[in-house]
């Protein structure tokens, strides 16, 4: 089963992103935006007794270079979510559950404490 195409990514405070499927394999679907800058990566990985699941977005611009600031690079950065779960004991109901729970502990109060996190707090 695939995901939508075009996927689409908003990120806070810009505009939305449109990300075609560039990239389909098997357990794999990448989606990037017209520019290149924005790229997402879905994917599953199969073990002995495990299941990986990633959901990945990276994310390009264009700065200037602070040792020749007349000069512009590329730089990046990557946000994403690993679920790794053992192939038997836990439904995909229980997996989102802790997901869900996980990510409004990240989000709660304004972020505090994925901006805590960000600035290298542990």
């Amino acid at each position: 089963m695939a995901l939508t195409d075009p996927q689409s990514i908003t990120p806070s405070g810009g505009s939305a992103i449109s990300l075609p499927l560039t990239t389909r394999g098997t357990n794999l679907g990448e989606y990037t935006s017209a520019d290149g800058l924005t790229h997402e990566i879905f994917s599953s990985s199969y073990g002995k007794s495990r299941v990986r699941r990633v959901a990945r977005v990276d994310q390009s611009k264009i700065t200037a270079d602070p040792f020749k600031p007349a000069e512009n690079v590329r730089v990046g950065m990557s946000v994403y979510t690993v679920v790794d779960l053992p192939t038997v004991g836990f439904s995909v109901a229980e997996a989102q559950a802790i997901w869900v729970g996980f990510n409004a502990q990240l989000a709660a109060s304004s972020n505090a404490i994925i901006t805590k996190v960000l600035q290298g707090e542990s």
